[in-house]
């Protein structure tokens, strides 16, 4: 299959100061890089979808280097998340394509994270949100990090489009203060802890 046909791209950092408490030393920044494409299955049934994980790999990676580098670098990456919205022409799992591409990807640039990436995926409309579930990069049991960005466009997935997108964070949530395992206490042998 050729390479994904590309509408629109958006990267979008939030810098947090503070949740109603006294502000960190460093704010937390929250990025996502999302892009809409054209669902090449959209309004069939085709029973072979795999390739086109392949074709998704490096549209994946180009994601995944600019998110990197609006965040200020990889050292800085501390927690990550992907998702998909497939347009209602589309079914879910075009959407579970976009697990191994977009995961391996902010894996690959980040460079030796261990968790897995936590994402979502749905079917929705022009216009259509998700959240996107974030956890630590090397432990997905680290309580501080589980966060979430909410993310869309307000023209986006047409009904043969599908939305992708990926999340990093560079730290724990602002004043966590629930408890659990610690970044500081990651064993980091499993990707759990």
């Amino acid at each position: 299959m050729p390479e994904p046909e590309i509408r629109k791209t958006l990267l979008v950092i939030e810098e947090i100061f503070h949740e109603g408490g006294p502000p960190p030393e460093t704010p937390l920044l929250r990025g996502a890089a999302v892009t809409v494409i054209r669902n090449p299955f959209a309004g069939r049934y085709e029973p072979d979808i795999r390739p086109f994980m392949d074709d998704l790999r490096p549209l994946g990676l180009h994601m995944a280097k600019r998110l990197v580098e609006a965040l200020g670098g990889a050292e800085r990456i501390e927690g990550y998340g992907k998702a998909a919205i497939v347009g209602e022409d589309g079914e879910l799992e075009h959407g579970a394509l976009w697990h191994a591409p977009g995961g391996y990807a902010m894996r690959e640039v980040i460079g030796g994270s261990k968790a897995i990436v936590p994402s979502s995926k749905k079917v929705g409309g022009a216009g259509c949100r998700i959240d996107i579930p974030v956890t630590h990069i090397n432990a997905s049991y680290v309580r501080s990090h589980f966060d979430s960005m909410e993310v869309g466009l307000n023209d986006a997935p047409r009904r043969d489009e599908m939305l992708v997108a990926l999340v990093m964070t560079t730290g724990a949530r602002i004043h966590d203060r629930a408890g659990g395992l610690a970044a500081s206490g990651i064993e980091g042998k499993d990707g759990l802890r």
